[in-house]
């Protein structure tokens, strides 16, 4: 067995399908309807009681094609074989059914929702009808060749919509990654720095201990301090990924650096930055959180609020939390990126996530879009 192959057969299935949406309900009784309107409309018709049994019957199905779809292509296709054998056995007429084309979800819901193995079953199940409708219902070359040409259609699709919706699994899962390292670097630097003051400060004490005996004493009291600093940051540190890349000591921005963000851009709407309450001596992973957030959601409204004329940047700190909106006067919906750019809002709630708090974006009532995060103040161990 080649690679390639041994690869397609070992794809699992995507994890936590929807039982079933309003959709599909919605096609259950479009295709009901359709399959009425055809008995009833239709002079030509062979056999219309059994093919409207058949097409209501089997397009029940769709409401378990992504939990189970090797047993939906299975019973839907077995069914159709069946039929199509007896009535070759009785010298009947092949069943000419129009609405039976709904079926072709189920070999789309077998490549978008089953297994790598489930599919090369599904497959080989559905071309024992495929086959036996060419010799029933015999209508010439090209016909044959776009029956089979709409059905790898439905493969291919499904196929399709599997792979771009793993891609972007990936890729979110890479930028919470990335997010998780970038916050495990800043946390490092934090250490490195109260460590080295717990350093500084030890050889002091050594250093004057001779002439000035209450120096020992008031350079414990520090290491005290700077201890506790550093022993929050390194459990806050610990639940996050670390990699072995060189760390950047540069000092992070934080609530004192928002002012970058105000002013006006040479085509967008102008940034104001409030901030107010109690702000003062944040943990530095909290005070980079808040910047990272505020610098993103600007971002984001300057990419996608059309016809905004401002964006509105407030945080405020209280004794237990640090609060923080931005918002934009946009057109009604229009800030909402688009799927492929909404990943900087993932890296933002991941974040808020990793230090304890909450990140949430959504539109305005009236006008605009808003980005809103919570954190407290005190890292989470």
């Amino acid at each position: 067995m080649s690679k390639p192959l041994r690869s397609v057969l070992a794809e699992p299935r995507p994890s936590a399908p929807p039982a079933r949406v309003w959709r599909d309900w919605a096609l259950l009784a479009v295709v009901t309807v359709a399959a009425v309107l055809e008995v009833l409309l239709r002079e030509d018709l062979p056999l219309p009681g059994l093919s409207l049994v058949l097409t209501v019957g089997l397009a029940s199905l769709v409401l378990w094609r992504r939990t189970h779809p090797l047993a939906v292509v299975a019973t839907a296709f077995g069914v159709t074989a069946v039929v199509d054998i007896g009535l070759i056995v009785a010298d009947a007429p092949a069943l000419d059914m129009y609405s039976m084309v709904s079926f072709l979800v189920f070999p789309y819901a077998l490549f978008r929702w089953g297994s790598g193995r489930e599919a090369a079953a599904g497959l080989a199940v559905i071309l024992v009808p495929a086959t036996l409708g060419f010799f029933v219902s015999w209508t010439g070359v090209a016909d044959a060749i776009g029956g089979v040409g709409v059905l790898m259609s439905a493969f291919a699709l499904g196929w399709a919509v599997r792979s771009q919706h793993d891609a972007r699994e990936r890729r979110l899962e890479q930028v919470k990654s990335e997010e998780r390292v970038l916050l495990a670097r800043e946390l490092h630097d934090t250490v490195a720095h109260h460590v080295s003051a717990i350093a500084v400060h030890a050889q002091a004490g050594r250093a004057l201990a001779a002439t000035s005996p209450s120096s020992p004493l008031e350079a414990l009291e520090v290491i005290e301090v700077e201890a506790s600093r550093t022993l929050a940051e390194m459990r806050a540190m610990v639940r996050v990924l670390r990699n072995e890349a060189p760390v950047d000591y540069a000092p992070q921005p934080g609530v004192a650096d928002l002012e970058r963000l105000s002013g006006a851009s040479p085509a967008g709407p102008r940034v104001e930055v409030r901030v107010s309450g109690d702000l003062a001596a944040l943990p530095a992973a909290i005070d980079a959180a808040v910047f990272r957030i505020a610098q993103e959601a600007v971002t984001n409204a300057l990419r996608h609020a059309r016809n905004a004329t401002l964006i509105d940047v407030r945080v405020a700190g209280d004794q237990s939390t640090v609060s923080l909106v931005v918002r934009d006067d946009g057109d009604p919906g229009a800030a909402d990126p688009a799927p492929e750019a909404g990943f900087g809002l993932t890296g933002m709630v991941e974040r808020a996530l990793l230090l304890g708090g909450a990140c949430r974006a959504g539109p305005c009532p009236g006008r605009g879009w808003a980005v809103s995060a919570t954190l407290p103040r005190q890292v989470s161990a």
